[in-house]
């Protein structure tokens, strides 16, 4: 059973910009992330990225999750367990 996601890239129809509108800017992150972690873009960026690249993404990532989510929603909506 798939537990992951990604439909909102996939039936977005709306504007992909930054700085027209705070909505507009939450459609366009949520987009970049989506395409961001696609599988195929993952597998050719995985040999291109430096320690460097990886350590941001991480610390981004992580510090985002940690500041906005309580433990039952780190495991619930992030882990999905």
């Amino acid at each position: 059973m798939t537990t992951h996601s990604h439909q909102f890239v996939e039936k977005f129809d709306g504007f992909v910009g930054f700085g027209l509108s705070a909505e507009s800017d939450m459609d366009t992150v949520i987009y970049y992330l989506q395409k961001f972690s696609d599988d195929q873009l993952m597998a050719l960026l995985r040999k291109r990225l430096t320690d460097e690249d990886r350590e941001a993404i991480f610390d981004l990532l992580s510090g985002l999750l940690r500041r906005h989510l309580s433990e039952p929603e780190y495991h619930r909506y992030f882990l999905k367990e």
